[in-house]
């Protein structure tokens, strides 16, 4: 039998570990909007998880704050050495699709917003300082000095990393986006007009200045720099149509937005738009099969 003070220690860590729980679905969110991986999120709040475990909880009257506090801190580090990695990555890196009920609370248009495809890969022109100060203002609403204390800064500089990183963003970010009915109707559009090689109505759907990513990561075959402009998107599309048959297709919600996963030859993808004003402006096709187990295939 277990002596009393070893009983008290196991409650103490099955209380914490409870507690903990509570937040996780909230922190795995917030780690994800900094890394654009739910595999390295995932890696971040375990470790977390562990040190919160071994933390005397007493002396914490805020646990959410804390746990924030200790999760961005994790993150920030893990951006900083994924940075290189992604230099090294073979042709365009874009994030990991992840099915929308894993990331967390989506009670704001902010938190959507801050979790989209196209926010998040954007998010990548971003130095670490920049996205770390970004999300947790705008996604999580800290106030600046709690941000200051996290990223060890002034709350005046923390202002102005706020106001570089909506600089970088506002030439590709657009916040109102179209709703999931809207959007699955473009997605189906967009679909047909490809699969029956009716440019007339690709044409009508694509922005002039469309640009079209792809994520093979080395693993299977994909363009290695992204296709930019409408006729170099509908010859790109046409293209890979007519070379290789379109298998399964169905559409899930990814990202807090509808996508497509298809079949196309030997592989699976999924493809991503960015719509804005009625147009596609962006297409993200993910290819790397390391990147597609959170969505459920």
């Amino acid at each position: 039998m277990a002596a009393p003070d070893e009983q008290q220690d196991s409650a103490a860590e099955g209380g914490g570990a409870a507690e903990f729980e509570r937040y996780r679905p909230l922190l795995l969110g917030l780690a994800y909007r900094f890394l654009g991986s739910m595999w390295d999120a995932e890696d971040v709040v375990q470790d977390a998880c562990v040190r919160w475990l071994g933390t005397d909880r007493g002396e914490i009257r805020v646990p959410r704050a804390f746990l924030i506090k200790m999760v961005s801190r994790l993150a920030l580090d893990q951006l900083r050495s994924a940075r290189v990695t992604r230099e090294a990555y073979t042709g365009p890196w874009l994030p990991e699709p992840v099915a929308t009920d894993a990331l967390g609370p989506m009670d704001t248009a902010e938190l959507r917003d801050t979790v989209a495809f196209a926010t998040v890969h954007l998010m990548e022109r971003l130095t670490p300082p920049e996205r770390a100060v970004f999300v947790l203002r705008e996604a999580f609403e800290l106030p600046y000095d709690e941000i200051a204390d996290i990223l060890g800064a002034s709350a005046a500089h923390c202002r102005q990393l706020f106001r570089r990183a909506g600089q970088h963003l506002a030439d590709g970010r657009e916040r109102f986006t179209p709703v999931a009915e809207d959007h699955v109707k473009l997605f189906t559009r967009f679909l047909e007009a490809a699969q029956q090689g009716d440019l007339g109505g690709l044409t009508e759907l694509l922005s002039e200045d469309v640009v079209a990513w792809n994520d093979g990561g080395g693993r299977v075959r994909a363009a290695l720099r992204p296709v930019i402009g409408r006729a170099k998107v509908l010859a790109f599309i046409t293209g890979l149509l007519n070379r290789y048959p379109v298998g399964a297709t169905r559409v899930v919600d990814a990202n807090g937005a509808p996508a497509l996963f298809t079949s196309l030859d030997d592989h699976s993808q999924l493809t991503s738009l960015d719509v804005r004003d009625g147009r596609v402006h962006g297409i993200y096709v993910v290819l790397n099969p390391d990147k597609l187990g959170h969505i459920q295939a």
